[in-house]
C-alpha cells in the first residue's frame, strides 16, 4: 500500500505517516505527527504538533487537532493529543491540547464524534463513545467507555462520567454521573437505568436487575442517602463487580455525583 497525499496539502517530511493513509486537499500536517494504517483526513483538516493517530480513522473536513490548550495556566510546555483506532470524527471537531508538561488529551478507540464537538484540554474519552453534534466538553473531564451524548449537551470542568451512560441533548452536566444511568433535565438528574445500552452491551438480565436495586436501594426516599452510601462502602466485598464499580465512582467524586430524579 501507498501513503496518497493531494499536491494542495502541506504535510510535513518529519510527520511519521504510515501505509494506506489517505490526505485529502487542503490539509496542513504538523512535523512531530503520528498517522497509522489506513487512515483518512477528508479535506481541510488540520493536525498540529504533539498528535497521535490510530489506525483506520476518518477523520472530516474543518477538524482541527492538536491546537494550544485554551487555558489561562498554559505556559507553552510540551503536551500531547493521543486518539486511538478506527474512530469516526466528522465536520469542524476540535480536539486541544493538554496543560501540564508532558500530559495528554485522548481518545480511545471505535469512538463515534459528530459535527462540532470540541474536546477541552486534558479530556479522557474511553472507548464506543457515542457523541452527537455541537456537545462541549471542558477542561479534565472524563467519559467512561460506551457512553451515548445527545447534541448540544454541555459539561463542565473536571465531570467524570461513567461507562454505559447516556447523557441527554442539551443539558448542562455540573456533576458526575455514575456508571449505567441515564441522566437529562433542568438541573441534571439520573432518571433510570441505561437496560438497553446494558442489553445491547452484553449484560446479562440478572445483572441489570442486580445494578437497578442498588441504585433503588442508594436512592431510597425514605433513607439518609449519605448513609446509605457509607453502608455501601463498608460492604462493597458484597456486591457483584459492577456494582463494586458504581461504588467505587462514588469513591472517587470531587465535584460531587448527579442524584436520582424521584
Amino acid at each position: 500500500m501507498s501513503v496518497i497525499i493531494h499536491p494542495s496539502s502541506v504535510v510535513s517530511t518529519k510527520a511519521e505517516i504510515a501505509d494506506g493513509v489517505k490526505i485529502g486537499p487542503f490539509c496542513n500536517v504538523s512535523d512531530k505527527v503520528k498517522i497509522g494504517a489506513g487512515t483518512e483526513l477528508v479535506a481541510f483538516v488540520s493536525v498540529h504538533d504533539n498528535v497521535t493517530i490510530g489506525e483506520g480513522c476518518k477523520i472530516c473536513e474543518h477538524t482541527a487537532i492538536g491546537g494550544d490548550p485554551q487555558d489561562h495556566g498554559y505556559k507553552g510546555e510540551t503536551s500531547y493529543v493521543k486518539i486511538g483506532s478506527n474512530n469516526l470524527i466528522r465536520e469542524n471537531v476540535t480536539i486541544n491540547r493538554a496543560t501540564g508538561e508532558g500530559n495528554s488529551t485522548t481518545v480511545g478507540n471505535d469512538c463515534f464524534i459528530m459535527e462540532g464537538v470540541h474536546f477541552a484540554h486534558n479530556v479522557q474519552i474511553g472507548d464506543s463513545v457515542t457523541i452527537a453534534n455541537k456537545v462541549g466538553l471542558s477542561g479534565f473531564a472524563q467519559v467512561g467507555s460506551h457512553t451515548v451524548f445527545g447534541g448540544m449537551a454541555g459539561v463542565h470542568q473536571f465531570v467524570r462520567i461513567g461507562e454505559y451512560c447516556m447523557i441527554g441533548g442539551l443539558y448542562r452536566v455540573s456533576k458526575d454521573v455514575p456508571h449505567y444511568t441515564l441522566a437529562s433535565g433542568e438541573p441534571l438528574r439520573l432518571t433510570g437505568l441505561n437496560k438497553i445500552g446494558l442489553q445491547r452491551g452484553g449484560f446479562l438480565p440478572e445483572t441489570i436487575k442486580k445494578i437497578y436495586r442498588f441504585y433503588r436501594f442508594l436512592y431510597d426516599k425514605n433513607a439518609v442517602f449519605s448513609e446509605r452510601l457509607r453502608e455501601a462502602v463498608n460492604t462493597k466485598a458484597k456486591y457483584i463487580p459492577e456494582i463494586q464499580r458504581v461504588i467505587e465512582f462514588y469513591e472517587g467524586t470531587e465535584r460531587g455525583v448527579t442524584f436520582w430524579g424521584n
